[in-house]
């Protein structure tokens, strides 16, 4: 009952009545002048006769459709442009008090030969678009991420650090949302950004400051990918396939990595049916390994264990997409999809331990014994899920749209410690299997309704989810005796844990003149139930309000600025809370907190967009405030075994500036460079107080790449990913640096491109692709340098039967891989 009051306050703050204001409107459509076919998303703008000034600009609707709207009177002109056409300029009749309103007759733009035969290799289109709320980034100007996954498009990306062991980190941050076309995706960002294939990719937006009609989760905010289909009226298909040459550094692991995938995108789209179907496998090993310093104190009695040996990967994933809507009229649309996911990946580190323990009391060597340790960290997991939505739109222009998502998913892990005796590795030590089991069950249902009010948009909406998860999780110990694996109760068992989430939201969106803004209001109700074994369930109720704002001024045709504010939450996944210890290496022993808190981010930033002639550059300020950051720290459990354990860790703050320009000194050369500086600070304690926290660091990562188009169908890419070194509650990482090149070749006027990568660029003079992390405490110390394959080699073909554009709203999952 309280909440439904709460419900019905909460949404009459956004219906009350709102004076009309007089507004003179244009309308009118962009169709091809051969065919008579609308054209969707084509530039209009807006211009002023007496001095050519900017009133407006627009992209046209999915039927060709554009609508400008509080136009003072006077006298204008519009010009329209779209991609293989050329530019067109028609004039307006004048407006006046007695006609408040004009429909243009259609503008039929006509091909422009010159720019279709070069229409795949020499596209004008920016490598980055800004928005009032986002950055848009162009997928295919990246020629390094073809033929892999959106992970090797987001690195390119100021706001996006990739680190060696694949973690994904947004402005610092390793929490955020992904959407799939808008669609909000609840599994673990880097399992879903690592399925998704860079070529069926249009754009990436990177949405810092998201509104109120988004989901708040993501500390970081939301990162937004947009795929391709085809155009009203006709077909599209895309093929790819990519191997990877031998490997030339293989630092005598047990397997030599295997690198090779393919796959197919089909799209189909009439003026009632669109269709669209994406299939693809990728398999993505990597060789590597490992060199590491550690050593405890207990008792007086120090223990060090250097180590080095094999670390290394071997992965592969495919995935089947597809969905299809129908329009039976205007005012109608139904759609619906289906998705089924598996990915399976197995880490290997075969590593050699040298362990001496020394009386700090004497200086004496009590013991000295050398062993092998082979450990493998197995996880797969195959989601299947189905998604319905229907959209109508009301005579007013007003619309509703009411989805719905469910999902079931399967995912399970088996990690594997057998220590040997060196030298012979016959005699067994010890021996841990840690098998585990995540099935899980999920539905989202959510209702939204759009109408125009005083000449802006107001958006009110509902959403409920609902998300079940059961865990199995067993910690099994060899009995050298009976040679049988015999169950630890103390680090076995079974957990549950069940999310409801109810949500409001309202906002509201308009322009008025050159002010663009955005604000609203999300109300959320949530509840989280976890029980672990016998441990009494731990229930966590949460109501928040998540305010959220987005102000654009446009000083000039060239210049603009805005501001924006917005707060979020980082939920807890079912492995932050586990309590029940995974042996995840010989030396480490890995589990949750059954108490942990979500974490609760405010974030503001201030930016300025410049377009000049040959570019653009923008600069963004921005502040976050984390409360409760969630943090993987270390203690000690034994002499050789420390105790890695999620926990919050306080207070964190970061103060940061991101930058970024597009440069095009010349028709064949572009050059593109963006960064990211920022002061990280944690303040807070670690287990109950007794660890303080006070540590900071000046982070800053580079992205860049310059490209030349040495003939119209020939170029070549350079590019450099770099990230600093950074602190963490219990120590540091030190820097990354991975360079890479890329030269693309295109035959059969664009149809057909080969692409040969040269990924992670070192030469043996660079050091690249490898990174060292350090933590440490009163009575431990551990280092450890991750050294990942350098010099690959691969090869790409990709085959376009039609040139596609447009995002497709292919299902995605909403829940199932987040804990893979």
């Amino acid at each position: 009952m309280k909440i439904a009051v709460f419900t019905v306050f909460f949404l009459s703050l956004f219906v009350m009545p709102v004076q009309a204001q007089s507004s003179f409107v244009l309308t009118g459509k962009i169709v091809d002048k051969e065919t008579g076919q609308a054209l969707a998303h084509c530039s209009v703008a807006l211009f002023k006769s007496q001095d050519s000034t900017l009133a407006g600009g627009i992209l046209t609707n999915e039927h060709g459709s554009y609508k400008f709207e509080n136009v003072a009177f006077g006298r204008y002109y519009i010009q329209t442009q779209y991609i293989g056409y050329g530019k067109s300029v028609v004039g307006v009749p004048d407006f006046t008090s007695e006609r408040t309103s004009i429909n243009l007759e259609a503008v039929a733009m006509a091909p422009d030969p010159r720019t279709l035969d070069a229409l795949n290799v020499t596209t004008g289109r920016q490598m980055v678009e800004h928005k009032i709320d986002r950055q848009v980034y162009r997928a295919e100007k990246f020629l390094g991420s073809q033929g892999g996954t959106a992970v090797d498009v987001l690195k390119n990306t100021p706001s996006v650090t990739v680190n060696s062991e694949g973690d994904i980190r947004l402005r610092g941050s390793s929490g955020f949302l992904v959407l799939l076309n808008g669609k909000p995706v609840q599994a673990d960002p880097a399992v879903i950004l690592n399925q998704i294939p860079a070529n069926t990719i249009e754009n990436v937006e990177v949405i810092t400051a998201p509104s109120a009609r988004f989901d708040p989760d993501g500390k970081a905010g939301i990162i937004n990918i947009t795929t391709k289909t085809a155009v009203a009226g006709s077909r599209s298909l895309t093929a790819n396939i990519q191997g990877g040459l031998p490997a030339v550094y293989r630092y005598n692991n047990l397997h030599n990595p295997s690198r090779y995938g393919a796959d197919l995108t089909f799209n189909l789209r009439s003026d009632q049916w669109d269709f669209n179907l994406s299939v693809n496998y990728l398999r993505n090993d990597i060789a590597g390994r490992r060199v590491g310093d550690a050593n405890t104190t207990r008792d007086d009695v120090r223990t060090s264990f250097p180590s080095s040996g094999e670390r290394s990967f071997t992965r592969y994933n495919y995935t089947v997409r597809s969905a299809v809507s129908f329009t039976p009229n205007v005012r109608n649309v139904f759609s619906a999809g289906f998705y089924r996911g598996y990915r399976s990946q197995s880490r290997r580190a075969d590593i050699v331990y040298n362990n001496t323990k020394t009386d700090l009391a004497t200086g004496e060597v009590i013991s000295r014994i050398t062993y092998f340790n082979s450990n493998i960290a197995r996880k797969s997991g195959g989601i299947t899920l189905g998604n319905l939505d229907y959209t109508h739109t009301f005579i007013n222009k007003s619309f509703i749209a009411v989805s719905g998502l469910i999902e079931r998913a399967g995912m399970n892990g088996l990690t594997t410690n057998q220590n040997l005796r060196e030298p012979g590795r016959e005699v067994i030590l010890q021996s841990t299997r840690n098998p585990s089991e995540n099935p899980l069950t999920a539905y989202r249902f959510r209702a939204d309704y759009t109408t125009q009010m005083g000449g802006g948009k107001l958006e009110t909406g509902y959403q409920y989810r609902n998300q079940v998860q059961k865990g199995s999780f067993q910690y099994q110990n060899l009995d050298l005796e009976s040679g049988a694996f015999l169950i630890v109760p103390e680090f076995s068992n079974v957990t549950k844990v069940v999310n409801h989430i109810h949500s409001f939201y309202g906002q509201y969106g308009a322009k008025s003149g050159k002010l663009e803004y955005t604000g609203g209001l999300r109300y959320e109700y949530a509840t989280r139930a976890f029980a672990a074994g016998a441990q009494n369930i731990r229930n966590l109720n949460l109501s928040n309000i998540f305010p959220s704002v987005n102000l654009q001024y446009q000083f000039s045709i060239s210049f603009r600025a805005r501001v924006g504010y917005n707060k979020r939450v980082q939920r807890s996944t079912n492995n932050e809370l586990n309590p029940f210890p995974e042996r995840e290496h010989s030396e480490t022993l890995e589990s949750g907190d059954p108490d942990i808190l979500p974490e609760f981010i405010d974030l503001t930033e201030l930016g300025a967009v410049r377009d000049f002639e040959k570019g653009s550059v923008f600069a963004t300020i921005y502040n976050q405030r984390i409360k409760n950051v969630v943090n993987r720290v270390n203690s000690v459990y034994n002499d050789t075994i420390l105790n890695r354990i999620y926990t919050n860790a306080g207070l964190a703050t970061s103060w940061g500036l991101e930058t970024g320009t597009t440069l095009n000194p010349t028709r064949w050369w572009q050059l593109y460079a963006g960064g990211n500086i920022y002061h990280y600070k944690i303040k807070g304690a670690l287990f109950a107080d007794q660890v303080k926290v006070n540590t900071s660091s000046l982070v800053y990562s580079i992205n860049a790449n310059t490209t030349f188009r040495l003939s119209p169908t020939f170029q070549l890419q350079w590019a450099l990913n770099y990230l600093s070194k950074r602190v963490t509650a219990q120590g540091e990482d030190s820097r990354l640096i991975t360079p890479g090149a890329s030269a693309k070749k295109t035959f059969l006027k664009g149809k057909l491109a080969a692409t040969l990568q040269w990924q992670n660029i070192d030469l043996g003079l660079l050091g690249s692709n490898r990174q060292r992390i350090t933590t440490f405490g009163k009575d431990f110390f551990t280092t450890t340098n991750y050294i990942q394959e350098t010099d690959i080699f691969l090869l790409s073909l990709s085959y376009n039967l039609n040139q596609t554009t447009k995002k497709s709203k292919l299902p995605a999952s909403e829940f199932g891989e987040r804990e893979f």
